[in-house]
């Protein structure tokens, strides 16, 4: 590409790039959380732009630098406005700049929510797979049934494909039927409550901004609970989880279950390790075979890059995207 140029990346060509490459997506994730904690990264903490009066919606600046073979920085800009679900639109929207490592130059800019989906998706498949040491669970739960958790599902058939049965939970019971309808094998739960009861995994992934679940006692024992969206569990329940975390010092803020069980306890000592640590062999997978696990990913903008970077690469292998040359000041 010329030096003054960009490739723009939209999401149809990042949709293609992607579909059907679960396992290479996970191995990438799996990589940068190696790379992350090994010391090969810069991760400044995520940067929260809000709105006054108004505690539901939020844009998110994400930049990150990644070594150890990827050499790709770059920042996501994703904004979260629940609201637009009512107007037919998707909850998220974002987009990603990457740029050299050697000039600094912008090279590319990603459509970046269908990104970010598949790096969370592929975190959260990744975790459910270490800690179930690959043994599928009889029956996954979900309790959300937007985006997040349909990519989940989608990844956790790749990461543990003899899964038993998925059952699907959401306030709005439309779209728990249009999960059920669009996710193969997925049944309609009637409660939170009996998905905890009848799944020894259960991916949060809704939009609550304050916790509102207060007992796991329902959940079997040895459960797994992938808590993607970070604030649905009380952090009297956080503390008495066997916690793993992506980067303690990224998830403990914002208000997260994970920042307000710190605040409770006055600690960090309730959080066991991270997953790097488990991939790399330093902490064991589960702390023991009863008490519920929670992985409680922040979603660090190492991934993002990470897997922006292997879209970008493909994207130029495959000539698609629009190139803008001239795009900078020569």
């Amino acid at each position: 590409m010329h030096d003054s140029g960009i490739l723009i990346v939209g999401a149809d060509d990042v949709g293609a790039l992607l579909a059907g490459r679960e396992q290479e997506v996970m191995d990438t994730v799996g990589r940068a959380y190696r790379a992350h904690g090994a010391g090969q990264s810069s991760l400044p903490h995520s940067t929260f732009l809000r709105f006054p009066n108004d505690d539901t919606n939020r844009i998110i600046a994400l930049p990150a630098f990644l070594g150890d073979g990827f050499q790709v920085a770059g920042m996501k800009w994703i904004a979260s406005f629940p609201g637009n679900l009512q107007r037919g639109m998707a909850r998220a929207s974002a987009v990603m700049v990457l740029n050299s490592c050697e000039t600094g130059h912008p090279e590319a800019i990603l459509e970046g929510s269908l990104i970010s989906a598949e790096r969370t998706a592929a975190s959260a498949a990744l975790a459910a797979r270490v800690f179930l040491d690959g043994r599928p669970p009889e029956a996954a739960g979900f309790i959300g049934a937007g985006l997040i958790n349909r990519a989940i599902a989608r990844f956790l058939a790749a990461a543990l494909p003899e899964i038993g049965r998925l059952r699907i939970f959401d306030l709005d019971p439309e779209r728990a039927a249009g999960f059920a309808r669009d996710v193969p094998g997925a049944e309609v739960a009637a409660s939170l409550e009996e998905i905890l009861r009848s799944c020894p995994l259960v991916s949060f992934a809704t939009t609550a901004i304050r916790p509102h679940v207060d007992d796991l006692s329902a959940c079997p024992p040895g459960a797994v609970i992938l808590h993607v969206s970070l604030r649905d569990l009380s952090p009297q329940v956080i503390l008495g989880c066997d916690n793993v975390v992506d980067d303690a010092d990224h998830v403990a803020r914002a208000q997260t279950s994970i920042h307000l069980a710190e605040q409770l306890s006055g600690s960090r000592g309730f959080i066991r390790c991270t997953l790097a640590e488990i991939l790399e062999g330093t902490a064991p997978p589960r702390a023991d075979g009863t008490r519920v696990t929670v992985f409680s990913p922040f979603g660090l903008g190492i991934l993002d890059v990470a897997v922006g970077k292997l879209v970008l690469d493909r994207a130029r292998r495959q000539g698609r995207g629009t190139e803008i040359r001239s795009f900078l000041p020569i």
